[in-house]
């Protein structure tokens, strides 16, 4: 075929799809009806429910709303099931805006150090541009979620509850960038460190402004109070931040490591990674991940299901998803029979070829064992209660494998010859890898 397409091989095109009758169905079908609809596996559906043989959760889900803050629920999610049962009540939640403050907070000072760092290379540099980009997004990682905790502690939302801006984070989001876009250009065009240091405090200054104007300021102290579930009364008076994540995180957080399956060749089994620029608290352990096989995953995830612990995670959340249902399968949707083709690429590909990346997180609370092995998974999403089993969503074993990337275990979960490649020194990667994708 000659590279420009001629109106004879236009017309051979044309001819092709009006030769197969099949097709002129399905286009009169999917021009008046979504192609989901269509493309849903009845079978695949009725052969999945909500139940399973090891739960969890007796709590209600949270809401993110219109924010990109999974990763920040997931994680508060996980430890608030502790901090319920020794408050004695039945639902608490941790603020989700008080982190997402300082999230936003340190991840700019993280950007400008990352700008003053790489202030001698081109603003076209592959780096420069990645981190230019998008440079206060709401997403994270796990290792991001620990190193606010451990520097900025916890509160009760009732200390710092939702705001407007927390819940629908885009026109905060637009103002912090076009801020910290400007900043880059003036930190670049400024010579001598001292002098850059001083624009970076004056830039740091506007943006604590900002996040004070839409999210509220962070108590610094709370007098923290509250009746448990039998109307008793408590009160532990004046508390820091500090002080209440010490009191009523019941999870060692500092114990937690990130394992991840990526099953790219350059991606060695039994290595760990970093990623360049990913992080958001200054001088916090890097973002660090093992690579291990999926079934060990799997297993994982299992075992601390069973011994009574949720599993924060990260996936890539879109693929093979029915929202109104709340079900994940791998083959959900047959959409290679509405358009009579295949579509072939596995994980490994898909990462390469930008198919896919981990761009939700959210927690497991449920498996489903048959004969021992898992059937299916249930989750914690931080979508509402609206959807799915008010709001806990089903995973059915297959879409594990394809579209879940990462989770956080006890690093004594682990078997001894990898809890000492932990030890390791990391393969860095560069700053656009999908692994360093950040889950919002």
């Amino acid at each position: 075929m000659e590279r420009n397409l001629t109106p004879e091989q236009l017309a051979l095109f044309e001819k092709e799809f009006a030769s197969n009758p099949q097709y002129r169905v399905m286009q009169n079908a999917v021009t008046q009806t979504p192609v989901a609809n269509l493309a849903l596996d009845r079978q695949v559906v009725t052969s999945i429910d909500h139940s399973v043989s090891d739960l969890l959760d007796d709590w209600k889900v949270t809401s993110q709303k219109k924010s990109g803050r999974c990763w920040l629920f997931a994680g508060l999610n996980l430890l608030r099931a502790g901090a319920a049962e020794k408050l004695g009540v039945k639902d608490f939640e941790f603020s989700q805006n008080y982190l997402f403050f300082w999230d936003k907070f340190e991840r700019s000072n993280f950007f400008l150090e990352a700008i003053i760092e790489t202030a001698g290379r081109d603003v076209d540099d592959r780096t420069v541009a990645h981190l230019l980009s998008d440079p206060i997004g709401d997403g994270g990682q796990w290792n991001m979620f620990v190193a606010l905790v451990r520097k900025h502690g916890l509160v009760p939302k009732t200390a710092m509850p939702e705001t407007e801006s927390s819940s629908a984070s885009a026109q905060m989001n637009d103002t912090l960038r076009k801020l910290l876009r400007q900043g880059a250009r003036d930190l670049r065009a400024i010579e001598g460190d001292e002098a850059r240091r001083e624009r970076k405090r004056e830039l740091l200054t506007t943006i604590h402004r900002v996040l004070s104007i839409h999210l509220g300021t962070p108590p610094q102290k709370f007098l923290w109070q509250w009746k448990d579930s039998d109307k008793g009364f408590h009160r532990d008076g004046w508390t820091t931040p500090a002080e209440f994540a010490a009191a009523y995180v019941q999870v060692p957080l500092d114990e937690y490591v990130c394992l991840v399956h990526d099953p790219r060749e350059s991606s060695p089994v039994g290595k760990t990674f970093t990623v360049d620029y990913l992080g958001n608290v200054i001088d916090a352990p890097p973002v660090t991940y093992l690579n291990v096989e999926i079934e060990l995953m799997k297993k994982l995830t299992q075992d601390a299901i069973v011994g009574g612990e949720p599993v924060w995670f990260g996936c890539d959340v879109g693929k093979q998803m029915n929202a109104d249902l709340g079900y994940w399968d791998a083959k959900l949707y047959d959409y290679g029979s509405i358009y009579d083709t295949a579509f072939t690429l596995n994980k490994a590909e898909r990462l390469l070829h930008h198919e896919t990346l981990m761009t939700h997180a959210m927690l497991f609370t449920g498996v489903d064992l048959v004969d021992g092995e898992p059937r299916r998974w249930r989750v914690e999403n931080s979508w509402g209660d609206e959807k799915a089993d008010s709001g806990f969503w089903t995973m059915n074993d297959s879409w594990y494998g394809e579209h879940v990337f990462e989770i956080a275990v006890r690093r004594s979960a682990l078997p001894a010859e990898l809890q000492a490649r932990l030890d390791e020194t990391p393969i860095v990667l560069p700053a656009w890898d999908p692994m360093g994708a950040l889950a919002d």
